[in-house]
C-alpha cells in the first residue's frame, strides 16, 4: 500500500470513530493543500509558521516545501494516531525527515496550546463546523493573539456543508450553525484579504486567508 493510500485509509478510520474532531473523510487534496500554504514562503525573513490539526500531514508536506532554511514549524494535533503517523514521517518521509529538527510536533488540544507563543503563518485544519459557536469564537481569538503584526491566518470550510448540515439537523443544530456563520462573517467582513475556491478536491472546498490590524506581541 501507498504512503497517500495508507493515510487516506487512516483518515478515514479516524473519521469513523472520532468526526467531532477529524471533520473530514480523507486528507486535503493537493490542490486544497497548495492554497491553504499560499502565503508561506513569502518574503525573505525568516518566519515561524503554526500548523493546527495536520492529520496525516497532506498540507505539512506542501509547507515544508515552502520552508525557508531558517523558518520553523509547530503542529499541534490532540489525535493519538495521527501523532504516531507523523512521528513516523518525520523519521521516514522524502518530505519531511530533511526538516524533522526544525518541526515541532505537540499532542494538546489547541484551546491548552501556549498562546503566548507568536507566528508569522497559522495554517488551520480544525473543524470549525463541528464546534459551538462560543468555541469557534474563542479559537479565532486566540489565532488573532497569535499571529505577528502582519501575519496571515488560512484555514478552509467545505463549500455548502453547513447549509447540507442544517437540512437533516434538529432545531438546536440548526441553531448552532446559523450562529458559526455569524461568527465567520463578521470576520470575514472586516479581516479576509482573499478567498480561493477549490472545485477539484473532495468535497470541493473555500480557503479563507485573514490578516488582523493589530495583534499581541507578547
Amino acid at each position: 500500500m501507498s504512503r497517500a493510500a495508507g493515510g487516506r485509509g487512516l483518515f478515514l478510520r479516524e473519521f469513523l470513530n472520532h468526526a467531532y474532531a477529524t471533520g473530514a473523510l480523507m486528507p486535503s487534496g493537493p490542490r486544497l493543500a497548495k492554497a491553504l500554504v499560499r502565503y508561506v514562503g513569502e518574503g525573505d525573513t525568516t518566519r515561524r509558521i503554526l500548523e493546527v490539526g495536520p492529520g496525516t500531514g497532506a498540507v505539512t508536506r506542501h509547507i515544508v516545501r515552502r520552508m525557508a532554511a531558517a523558518d520553523r514549524l509547530d503542529l499541534v494535533e490532540i489525535n493519538e494516531s495521527f501523532i504516531n503517523r507523523l512521528l513516523h514521517d518525520l523519521k521516514h518521509d522524502a518530505v519531511l525527515k530533511p526538516a524533522a529538527e526544525r518541526i515541532s510536533l505537540l499532542q494538546i488540544p489547541f484551546e491548552q496550546f501556549d498562546q503566548a507563543r507568536c507566528y508569522d503563518i497559522i495554517v488551520s485544519g480544525l473543524p470549525m463546523n463541528n464546534f459551538s459557536s462560543e468555541l469557534v469564537e474563542s479559537i479565532f481569538g486566540k489565532f488573532r493573539a497569535m499571529l505577528a503584526p502582519g501575519g496571515t491566518l488560512s484555514f478552509f470550510e467545505y463549500i455548502a456543508v453547513r447549509r447540507a448540515k442544517a437540512v437533516i439537523s434538529g432545531r438546536s443544530q440548526r441553531r448552532r450553525l446559523r450562529q458559526i456563520k455569524a461568527v465567520l462573517a463578521c470576520l470575514f467582513e472586516d479581516h479576509e484579504i482573499r478567498r480561493d475556491v477549490v472545485l477539484a478536491n473532495l468535497p470541493p472546498a473555500w480557503v479563507h486567508h485573514v490578516r488582523f490590524p493589530q495583534t499581541n506581541m507578547s
